[in-house]
């Protein structure tokens, strides 16, 4: 696993022994702490929405300062950014557009992130020089389409989620010729919904999910009740809680890389804007390792079809997350099997407890309840497995021992064994109790 981000010779050179790339890793970044983790474990360019038109409304998002600074971040340490401007609008929605898309040039952000046809003619017409990237809310499922947008002028196109290995192949062929980049959603929530183009929340809150403000019904737990006996709840499954028949699984394609990479994706993206931030940092983290292993094996001489991932990288990955995994359609059309009909989310016993903030002597920041005695897990950038270590002693910065730190609390942390030069902004975690993770 690289401690170096990005660089343009390693990640997009050809090797000494293959032709192939790797893909571009692209992660979310949901505010500023999150943009810095995804960073330090690794992506290679993140996505960020400001304020206004993007499907995030409920992330931190970004002002127009901040996406300046955020920019400026990221070119500093190499790493690519694309601002989402994906809503549906209505006339309403665009009187001040132009106005934004200057601003959000003038930030020297690296592309655009669109779904709308209006909006894509209003960026060429405003800002042609800015790079479009078309969104997966467009739902791209076929090679014609590809080629469709791709004469209007975007530079990189999101396949739909509902695509399987064979059609990504047979549209790459198909669009070889056309220089277009194609990215792919490998990791994150799911919706219930054709490539995420949702109307269930508009009608059962009256926010808009095509408009940045989703509540999430498809998280909701449902039963059935006849209309005229209201109060009668007949059971559609076998749990007196209802039944969450929305609720998919989350996407997981970490063992499949090796096939997206022989198929020469450009891109393969991470879900997760309203993630936390040690969510973020620990799925960009496996996703590198395994990424830059794939890579190791390239440079070995080891064809495509032999690369192999080892069972560590599956471990590290189902310690992350809250519903499970499904490889959708990767394969064949998602059974039954892809959702999770009794609860909202898995019980994750694993949840960050702290971000480092100084190495010398190890200040953290507390995310989560943090004693004497816990054993802990420090994530770090050069090894996949993680080094666990106990606390041994907690001080508060101006030397006063403590027994117990809480969320926002920052302490200096002694650790049996120490810890050998731990990284700014690495993110530390402990296995909680099942019932109280």
């Amino acid at each position: 696993m690289t401690t170096t981000p990005y660089t343009n010779d390693s990640k997009y050179g050809k090797s000494a022994k293959t032709s192939l790339k790797l893909p571009e890793l692209l992660a979310p970044a949901g505010n500023r702490e999150k943009l810095i983790t995804a960073i330090h474990y690794g992506a290679d360019a993140v996505y960020l929405g400001g304020s206004e038109y993007s499907l995030r409304a409920g992330a931190g998002n970004f002002t127009q300062q901040g996406i300046r600074e955020a920019v400026a971040y990221a070119h500093e340490h190499k790493v690519k950014v694309y601002i989402t401007i994906n809503i549906f609008a209505h006339n309403r929605d665009l009187q001040q557009f132009r106005e934004h898309l200057q601003s959000l040039c003038d930030t020297g952000a690296d592309g655009l992130i669109v779904a709308d046809p209006g909006i894509f003619l209003l960026c060429q017409e405003t800002v042609p020089d800015m790079p479009i990237h078309l969104s997966t809310q467009a739902n791209v499922t076929n090679s014609h389409s590809v080629r469709f947008w791709t004469s209007q002028g975007a530079q990189r196109i999101n396949l739909a989620r509902e695509l399987s290995l064979e059609e990504i192949r047979t549209i790459r062929q198909d669009t070889k010729d056309t220089g277009v980049e194609l990215e792919v959603f490998v990791h994150g929530a799911l919706c219930i919904s054709y490539s995420g183009r949702c109307m269930l929340s508009n009608y059962l809150t009256g926010r808009n999910a095509n408009q940045g403000t989703c509540a999430h019904p498809c998280r909701y737990s449902y039963a059935l009740v006849e209309e005229k006996r209201p109060g009668v709840y007949f059971p559609v499954q076998e749990d007196s809680r209802g039944t969450y028949i929305f609720n998919s699984r989350d996407l997981c394609l970490l063992g499949r890389l090796p096939e997206l990479v022989a198929v020469g994706v450009d891109a393969i993206k991470i879900e997760g804007r309203m993630k936390s931030m040690g969510y973020v940092g620990a799925v960009v983290r496996v996703y590198r390792a395994a990424l830059d292993a794939i890579q190791e094996q390239l440079n070995q001489g080891i064809e495509i079809e032999q690369v192999t991932l080892a069972r560590s990288f599956q471990q590290e990955i189902n310690k992350i997350g809250t519903r499970g995994q499904t490889e959708n359609f990767f394969n064949e059309s998602p059974s039954s099997d892809a959702m999770l009909y009794d609860t909202i989310r898995i019980n994750q016993p694993y949840s960050p407890v702290g971000i480092v903030c100084e190495s010398t002597p190890l200040l953290i920041e507390a995310r989560n309840v943090l004693t004497k005695g816990d054993q802990i897990e420090y994530l770090s950038c050069s090894t996949l497995e993680p080094i666990i270590c106990t606390v041994v002693a907690m001080t508060t910065a101006d030397g006063k021992p403590k027994e117990r730190a809480n969320p926002g609390n920052r302490i200096i942390l002694t650790t049996s064994p120490a810890l050998e030069n731990p990284e700014v902004h690495a993110v530390l975690r402990k296995k909680f109790a099942q019932n109280n993770p």
